[in-house]
């Protein structure tokens, strides 16, 4: 007898029944509707979580605040350890470079050294010596007098460092230790103290005569790095400093109360023409930057019309003629008059 031939039941489509729960489809091919999993599969897999739970906050980072998906929770608001500001944005202004400090370089002496300008300090200080010693002052005098000068010309370059030290930072000019920040303006002006405190007795040292004209002479040059410098009449600080040392070698000596005598007016003369010759060489080397910040002195005045390098070349053969004529004179007729 045959068998009827019923009709298969097509199985109905279910959420995902667990394995082995009643109504789980049987079956191989096209009537599988479900899939088994193992226990295993089952098992959620490391670091899914907060792989899930990143993507999240990223897109929530993306719609910005208040705008994150979900049914009001604060999970776009939980901080992850990539995450960058609040709101997702993040700053495009890089931070400041760590400022490397030499343990030797950047000391406070070295540094101090340096602002000096101790380059025209050493030649401004050895040319007066010399000029001493062709004037047959003592071994000792000539000591004292490279000392005192010495430290004059210092105090002159700590002055102009600190006087331009905004115009330097402006022009980011190398070699200044007060303007990019590694000297403060307060060291330096106790520098400066400390050594007023010094330069005094040692002016005196040559003679109260003496030392009183050296004394004006760097009263004058420091007046010139506050006046006179942006106008024509930039040299005249100069010519008037550099006029007063052939009176502090004449009149000077070791503890020489009684005086000393007059210089000659001929080396009082060339010496201001000196004074005007290292003036336009000091101010070579500013004067982009001089004319940048709308000074009218004299040699940029010069320099715009003869050019810088055509200056340079006057101005080494002017002060070549002004020492020949000095060594000329103080053969002829001397320092003292």
């Amino acid at each position: 007898m045959a068998r009827p031939h019923l009709r298969r039941r097509r199985p109905e489509t279910t959420d995902a029944l667990p394995s082995g729960a009643p109504g789980a489809a049987e079956g191989t091919g096209a009537d599988t509707l479900t899939e088994e999993r193992t226990p295993e599969e089952e098992r959620p897999r490391p670091g899914s979580w907060l792989k899930r739970r990143r993507e999240a906050d990223a897109r929530g980072s993306a719609q910005g605040p208040g705008t994150g998906s979900g049914t009001g929770t604060d999970d776009a608001a939980v901080p992850t350890p990539d995450a960058g500001p609040p709101g997702g944005a993040r700053s495009s202004v890089p931070p400041p470079p760590a400022v490397v400090r030499r343990p030797v370089l950047d000391a406070t002496p070295v540094l101090l050294l340096r602002a000096a300008h101790p380059r025209q300090a050493v030649v401004t200080a050895v040319l007066v010596t010399v000029a001493a010693a062709l004037a047959d002052r003592p071994t000792r005098d000539l000591g004292l007098v490279l000392l005192t000068v010495l430290v004059g010309q210092t105090l002159l370059g700590w002055h102009n460092d600190v006087v331009d030290r905004r115009r330097d930072a402006q022009h980011q000019r190398t070699g200044k230790p007060v303007a990019d920040g590694r000297l403060e303006p307060g060291e330096v002006w106790f520098a400066i103290t400390c050594g007023v405190l010094l330069v005094v007795p040692l002016s005196l040292s040559n003679g109260l005569v003496a030392g009183g004209v050296y004394l004006a002479s760097l009263v004058i040059a420091g007046l010139g790095n506050l006046v006179l410098r942006t106008s024509v009449l930039s040299p005249v600080p100069w010519a008037v400093s550099f006029a007063l040392y052939p009176a502090f070698l004449s009149y000077g000596g070791w503890g020489n109360h009684d005086g000393g005598s007059a210089p000659q007016p001929a080396m009082v003369v060339l010496a201001a023409l000196l004074g005007i010759g290292v003036h336009f060489l000091t101010a070579l080397w500013g004067l982009v930057a001089d004319h940048e910040d709308g000074w009218r002195y004299l040699p940029l005045r010069l320099g715009m019309k003869l050019g810088a390098a055509r200056l340079l070349a006057l101005t080494t053969t002017y002060l070549a003629l002004v020492t020949a004529g000095i060594l000329v004179a103080g053969t002829l007729v001397g320092l003292e008059a």
